[in-house]
């Protein structure tokens, strides 16, 4: 989460980004190589976190953003919307929103001219200030140094003892600064605080997602059930039918369908592939255009050309399918010996027979046809015929015998 309120400050034109810590936080420093530090020493609300980036951020005329990493949909553009506020004028400018149900959140109190005079917590509003359904968002931008020489005239003579960010709206209006507002969504400043709330933001952000592929030309048979992580590409014309998984590094290409209950990940797919049902693509997977995965096929690490087709039942594995070549039902890529993985190459227009066993390492070469139920251990030149097979062996009668035999001594006394 704090990864994803970063990237939205960064996205807003942020130049520096300052994360405030606890102390003892070495991982998440470490992971925030790029990033500067700064120690929170005591938890001693909002204001002090704010107050604790001061050395950080310096004394230097410009415009601090201060956001939350429990709040991780906040929009770029919203972000932009604050920061141009102050640089209209305003010396600090808040993020608000209006829900139903105001309770629980700072309320904003405006003066005659609508301008923010203060900020004031649930806790400590009267019943007319519980009455406002402007609410704060919690998300500022504000002018520096004077953000920092606000927060100096802050005191935590509060219900929480607590130094309040919040606090420095009032302070600010007092000393004839101006104080505006952006209006936002509700569900930009979700707050995490447990398991449930984060299943609620997944849910709030699997929504926008929807709607801005549908927006950008992609139809959903039924968009509530599914999933797409947020760095997918899908491009114009693409169907995707109920239950499917988009997952984190997908691409997929001009007017390909995505039929029910299939899973992608790490997958790049050409125009106009057809996936599924019950398809599962793994990472590594790079389809070229045309290129046709049925119903219970796995896919993982392969290249496969344009027009390339694996209709049902196959698992393809460390491989690379030529253009237009066949791959029929019940092949598999044996890429594994329980050591090291080993690729298979199958040239244009190979046909691989049902129930075909390929150990890697192993070249099938273009339009080469492989026997159904073979088991091919070695390389097959372009345009051959190869079965690998054992022998059939057939006894007359054979069957009868031994039913007569079983049956025997199954009988009572025998």
């Amino acid at each position: 989460m704090l990864g994803w309120s970063i990237d939205a400050a960064r996205a807003a034109g942020a130049t520096r980004t300052i994360a405030v810590l606890a102390p003892g936080s070495d991982d998440i420093q470490h992971w925030l190589d790029d990033t500067g530090i700064a120690i929170q020493q005591k938890q001693l609300g909002t204001g002090n976190a704010v107050a604790a980036a001061r050395d950080a951020v310096g004394m230097d005329d410009g415009i601090a953003i201060v956001m939350f990493a429990d709040t991780p949909l906040v929009r770029a553009d919203s972000i932009a919307a604050l920061v141009s506020k102050v640089a209209d004028g305003a010396a600090v400018a808040v993020a608000a929103f209006e829900p139903v149900d105001p309770t629980g959140y700072g309320r904003l109190v405006q003066g005659p001219n609508g301008t923010i005079e203060s900020i004031v917590e649930e806790r400590e509003a009267s019943e007319t200030q519980k009455k406002i359904n402007l609410c704060n968002g919690g998300i500022m931008a504000a002018k520096t140094p004077l953000l920092f020489h606000l927060l100096d005239r802050v005191t935590n003579d509060n219900a929480k003892g607590e130094y309040y960010l919040t606090d420095i709206i009032a302070h600010a209006s007092a000393g004839g600064h101006r104080v505006a507002h952006n209006i936002i969504d509700e569900t930009e400043i979700l707050g995490v605080n447990d398991r449930v709330d984060l299943a609620a933001a997944e849910a709030a952000l699997q929504s926008r997602l929807r709607i801005t592929a549908m927006q950008q030309g992609v139809t959903m048979v039924a968009p509530d059930t599914v999933f797409i992580a947020a760095d997918a590409v899908i491009e114009s014309d693409v169907i995707i039918e109920p239950h499917v998984v988009i997952g984190s590094g997908c691409h997929i290409g001009e007017g390909s369908i995505i039929r029910a209950f299939s899973h992608l990940e790490g997958t790049r797919l050409g125009a106009c592939c057809i996936i599924g049902p019950y398809a599962r693509l793994r990472p590594g997977t790079d389809a070229g255009d045309g290129v046709k995965v049925g119903n219970f096929v796995e896919i993982k690490k392969t290249k496969l050309g344009d027009g390339a087709k694996a209709n049902h039942l196959t698992y393809l594995g460390d491989a690379t399918i030529g253009a237009a070549a066949n791959i029929g039902a019940g092949t598999i890529t044996c890429n594994y010996d329980g050591f090291g993985k080993y690729e298979t190459l199958i040239g244009d227009g190979a046909f691989i027979g049902s129930n075909t066993a390929l150990v890697a390492p192993v070249t099938i070469g273009a339009r080469a046809i492989i026997g159904a139920g073979s088991t091919i251990t070695r390389d097959v030149g372009p345009d051959s015929i190869a079965v690998e097979r054992a022998h059939t062996s057939e006894r007359e009668g054979a069957a009868a015998k031994f039913r007569e035999t079983r049956e025997n001594k199954t009988k009572p006394g025998s």
